[in-house]
């Protein structure tokens, strides 16, 4: 494909594509680097890779009718209880004893089936993000995916490639600020995925020009705080889009250090699949790559719809913590999809 690292001229022209857009699953991410793809998706209908070109129209286009059926969630289903999910979490613990791993992200995964129309629903977690630019959906036959996510997985731009690790995260009040910015914890888990991707980023990196800046800073998502860090170098000359994604791919701060460690650790512990949660989504353009880490997204499939939420877990973690810690971060998602606009402030 096209070079990545030297913008091309973007054809405006009736008829011509004016880009891509481009879901990747977690388990897809997993298979570009030959890694353990853990359990199957529970949104079977959502496809691991999706790529969807759009062209220019000579007019606007009327959007079709949509439906105007009421949703109705049912009651949530937790792939595993609360002390299934902490014990997870200690079996980490125990790796990182034993030298295995050193960070190891788990995640858990809820489930509800739905009657009615989700297209208002998934506008509403769309919004999570403040009019984010990696808040979005995709949809096919039979399924749908929407993603408020806050966190840069990749931006390629002017020959630039960027990546914005999200790790840490707190209530939004004056105390969960302090605690954020004084965790030992937290800390030590944001420094270890930063590491790894400025490695992810060196292996497409002109040598030399991988640099972090603005390290552990506080960013704000309804009602938490979180600590992010910005990881940029220059592309080198010849890249393109298929080098790029498996640098990056699967996401380090969703996976953990060392990467495919972490992996097998995930496929052995995680009860299903993370289906397209946890992985990227975004669009290519001739002059730009930009795509979110799938995060705070929800999946329509058949008649249920699926959300992921999760932590990184290191030698301090608490069980119980890391649990209460998920179960926050789905918490903004399930609101929105049904119907509470109460504020995240």
């Amino acid at each position: 494909m096209a070079d990545l690292s030297h913008p091309g001229t973007h054809d405006t022209a009736a008829g011509s594509v004016c880009g891509v857009a481009i879901l990747v699953s977690a388990a897809a991410g997993a298979a570009m680097i030959g890694a353990d793809a853990g359990r199957p998706s529970p949104a079977v209908a959502v496809p691991d890779l999706v790529a969807v070109a759009y062209e220019h129209v000579a007019a606007d286009v009327e959007a079709g009718e949509r439906s105007s059926a009421v949703l109705r969630l049912g009651s949530w289903r937790s792939s595993w209880s609360r002390d299934d999910h902490a014990t997870a979490v200690q079996r980490v613990r125990e790796a990182i004893g034993r030298g295995d791993v050193y960070q190891v992200n788990m995640v858990g995964h809820h489930s509800s089936q739905f009657t009615g129309d989700t297209t208002a629903a998934l506008a509403r977690v769309a919004a999570l993000s403040d009019g984010g630019e990696f808040s979005g959906g995709m949809a096919g036959a039979g399924w749908a995916v929407a993603s408020g996510s806050p966190e840069c997985l990749l931006e390629v731009a002017g020959g630039q490639i960027t990546t914005r690790p999200i790790k840490g995260t707190r209530e939004a009040t004056e105390l969960g600020e302090k605690e954020l910015r004084t965790s030992v914890k937290e800390r030590a888990e944001h420094v270890m995925i930063v590491d790894l991707e400025r490695n992810d980023l060196a292996r497409v990196a002109v040598p030399g020009t991988v640099a972090v800046t603005d390290f552990f800073a506080l960013r704000h998502w309804c009602g938490l705080w979180q600590a992010e860090s910005t990881v940029s170098a220059r592309l080198a000359a010849g890249t393109g889009l298929a080098r790029v994604m498996r640098a990056v791919c699967p996401p380090g701060s969703v996976t953990g250090a060392p990467k495919v460690a972490a992996l097998r650790q995930i496929a052995a512990l995680e009860p299903v699949g993370r289906g397209p949660a946890m992985g990227g989504m975004g669009y290519l353009t001739a002059e730009r790559l930009s795509m979110g880490l799938t995060i705070r997204t929800v999946a329509v499939s058949g008649d249920r719809i699926h959300v992921w939420a999760g932590g990184g877990i290191t030698w301090r973690s608490e069980p119980e913590a890391e649990v209460d810690e998920a179960f926050a971060k789905a918490a903004p998602v399930k609101r929105a999809l049904a119907g509470d606009t109460r504020s995240s402030d």
